[in-house]
């Protein structure tokens, strides 16, 4: 069975989340922790999430996947930006208790003109700062499409931080279609290669989760602009190639692709449902 959702708006609580997943006949779902511009995340109702795990237990989810808001950079410049990045990450962690042994991805960040290392430098100190022992959620660093200083548009960036944190069986890798394509990888000629590639650097041991989306940018803009699937420049052929593959084929996919309602996605999510070889 294809393993497959979409980013789904938290407003209205968990058990909606779900709701609404099994509308469009999805089995996960993304949810932003907090607006994604940042900010103080709501009260966590806890009635709800336990319906919501039990929802999910009957209709047989897999691992669901929250998203750091935007604006979070651990790497900035700022030192209050940082500060505030630092203390976001950590009340997330410990939010991401009450849904149990699933996943956090967050984009590793930006720079702004300090340097690759030591962008990465400063990663490798918050997440051994926040990272404990005792939490059950896998934190995901995810591919970048490598516009201005982002960090995380090569798989050897990736591998820096992960070989920094001390706690790496909490760590993992989701990689996005677009964010990889834009970034230089050719997903569409070559997808087995560049999970050869990733092996070798980082060891897909670590690749957790794949952001499913088109692109609107050829391979190697550095753009990060996502489409509709089968509409970029990416295209159905190496979708169908990616979710069939041996090694992706188990993985959770998580649509964001520009829709304006539900119900683009469940058109997607039935698409590629008959695209996918049981």
């Amino acid at each position: 069975m294809l393993n497959i959702g979409c980013h789904l708006s938290a407003s209205k609580g968990f058990t909606h989340m779900v709701e609404e997943s099994l509308s469009i006949n999805a089995n996960t779902f993304q949810f932003f922790t907090r607006n994604p511009r940042g900010g103080k995340a709501k009260e966590i109702d806890e009635e709800d999430v336990k319906k919501a795990i039990n929802l999910m237990q009957e209709n047989n989810f897999v691992k669901i996947l929250a998203h750091a808001p935007y604006t979070l950079n651990l790497c900035s410049a700022d030192e209050g930006i940082r500060k505030f990045a630092k203390e976001t990450f950590s009340d997330d962690l410990k939010r991401m208790e009450y849904v149990p042994n699933n996943m956090y991805n967050f984009h590793p960040g930006s720079h702004v003109g300090q340097g690759i290392d030591v962008g990465i430098k400063i990663i490798i100190d918050v997440l051994n700062e926040v990272l404990t022992e005792e939490q059950t959620t896998t934190v995901l660093l995810e591919t970048m499409a490598g516009k201005g200083s982002e960090v995380g548009s090569k798989f050897e960036e990736l591998k820096q931080i992960i070989d920094g944190v001390n706690l790496k069986e909490k760590m993992g890798v989701c990689l996005d279609t677009c964010h990889i394509s834009d970034a230089g990888y050719d997903v569409v000629n070559d997808f087995d290669g560049v999970l050869k590639e990733f092996d070798k650097i980082i060891d897909l041991k670590y690749l957790k989760a794949i952001h499913i989306n088109d692109s609107m940018n050829p391979m190697g803009s550095h753009k990060d602009r996502h489409q509709k699937i089968g509409q970029g420049e990416i295209g159905i052929d190496a979708f169908e190639k990616i979710i069939n593959h041996p090694i992706t084929r188990k993985l959770p996919f998580f649509l964001e692709t520009p829709h304006e309602d539900i119900m683009g996605y469940k058109g997607e999510i039935d698409l590629l449902r008959s695209l996918y070889k049981d």
